[in-house]
């Protein structure tokens, strides 16, 4: 079973991505298939973003004395 973009891990994700940049920019896919492949890359990408946004909330908190996350203002 393949996992999907949600799944996989930002590397796999990522990896994925650059296979179908690479087969898209030697020009010699099919045009449905280069439909389907830039179709499948805005999936990834959308994806790549959710997990670095993810990690960007999470590396801004902090975490207080008692267990709880702040926001880290940075001061």
């Amino acid at each position: 079973m393949t996992k999907t973009a949600q799944q996989a891990s930002f590397e796999d994700n990522l990896g994925a991505l650059e296979d179908i940049v690479k087969r898209l920019e030697n020009g010699d896919v099919p045009l449905e298939e280069a439909i389907a492949e830039f179709q499948k890359g805005m999936k990834l990408s959308k994806a790549l973003q959710q997990t670095l946004k993810e990690a960007e909330e999470t590396l801004v908190k902090v975490m207080a004395d008692d267990g709880s996350e702040q926001a880290f203002d940075g001061q």
